[in-house]
């Protein structure tokens, strides 16, 4: 049987690039994730976490809800439960920022693809 949990200090791969669980505790997890040049998560929603994105390389693209714009290096956004968000790296340089999730469940089983360019369900 496999887990929707992380396991802390691996990299996972995705089509749009990388992420690592840093730190994990009782209702939160941290991570880096990393994103290539063009690439671009799925446009998505959680029903039992929040999340908190911290800036840390590139111009990073988010959108949560209806609001879409560029972040520089120590910007950082909230998004609350529910809100739907998608992170996009529209430059030629990586893109990296720390997720810290907050939240009752953090499974990587706790999303609702609303779009995905990569065709994943």
């Amino acid at each position: 049987m496999t887990t929707a949990i992380n396991t802390v200090g691996k990299t996972y791969t995705r089509p749009w690039g990388t992420y690592k669980t840093i730190e994990q505790g009782e209702g939160f997890q941290a991570k880096i994730i990393e994103v290539i040049p063009g690439g671009c998560l799925s446009l998505q929603k959680h029903f039992k976490r929040a999340e908190h994105w911290v800036v840390i390389q590139g111009v990073a693209t988010i959108t949560i809800d209806e609001d879409t714009r560029d972040y520089n290096v120590n910007e950082h956004v909230y998004i609350p439960k529910e809100s739907v968000h998608r992170l996009q790296n529209k430059t030629n340089a990586p893109v990296a920022i720390i997720e810290v999730q907050i939240g009752s469940y953090l499974g990587e089983d706790d999303i609702v693809r609303l779009e995905d360019v990569y065709n994943r369900g």
